[in-house]
C-alpha cells in the first residue's frame, strides 16, 4: 500500500506539473481501486453494485475538476479516497433508503391476486337509490352509463369540479353503506 500511495503521489506530482502520460497512468493506476471500493460500499450498504461505474466516473471528474486543491507535500491517497468517500455517500444519498431484491427468486411463493370482493348487481341497485338525487344521478350517469365529467356536467347543469365533487361523494358514501353489509 505504501508503495502504491508513493507512486500515485509521484504520479499527481507530475500531472500537476504538466505531464498528461503521468496523470493518464494515475487515473488508470487509481480506477480498478475505486471501483472496487465503490462496489464494497454500495454492497456494504444494501445496494446493487451495478452503479458502482457511476460511482466512479464522479469520482474520477472530481478528481480532474480539483486536481488543483490537492496539496503536493502531502500523499495523495487520502485525498483521492476522502472524495471518493463523498462521492459514494453522494449517490447513496441520492438512492434513499431502498433496498432491492430480486423478485424472481419469490415468484412461487408470492400469494396470487386476491380477487376483490363484488356486491351484487341487486344490493349495489339498492343502496344507490338511498344516496342523495344529485348524487344518485351523476354516479348513475358516469359509473353505470359511461358519461365523461364533461358530458354528465352538460347534461346536469352543472360545473365539472361540482360532478367530481358529487361522484366523489356518492362513491365514498356508497362504498361505506355497502361496507356495512
Amino acid at each position: 500500500m505504501r508503495e502504491r500511495n508513493d507512486e500515485w503521489t509521484d504520479l499527481m506530482r507530475s500531472a500537476i506539473a504538466g505531464d498528461s502520460a503521468a496523470y493518464h497512468r494515475l487515473l488508470k493506476a487509481v480506477t480498478p481501486v475505486l471501483r472496487a471500493a465503490a462496489r464494497r460500499g454500495l454492497a456494504r450498504a444494501g445496494q446493487p453494485v451495478d452503479q458502482s461505474e457511476d460511482i466512479v466516473q464522479d469520482i474520477l471528474l472530481a478528481v480532474h475538476l480539483k486536481r488543483h486543491t490537492w496539496d503536493v507535500s502531502a500523499p495523495f491517497a487520502p485525498w483521492l479516497f476522502a472524495i471518493a468517500r463523498n462521492k459514494l455517500i453522494d449517490a447513496l444519498r441520492r438512492r434513499g433508503r431502498r433496498v432491492f431484491v430480486d423478485i424472481d427468486d419469490f415468484a412461487e411463493k408470492l400469494p396470487g391476486e386476491v380477487p376483490a370482493e363484488i356486491a351484487p348487481a341487486s344490493e349495489v341497485a339498492a343502496q344507490l337509490q338511498t344516496l342523495p338525487a344529485r348524487q344518485r344521478d351523476v354516479l348513475q350517469s358516469i359509473a353505470v352509463e359511461s358519461a365523461s365529467i364533461k358530458d354528465t356536467a352538460a347534461k346536469f347543469s352543472m360545473s365539472e369540479g361540482a360532478v367530481r365533487v358529487a361522484l366523489h361523494r356518492g362513491l365514498a358514501s356508497l362504498t361505506a353503506k355497502l361496507r356495512e353489509r
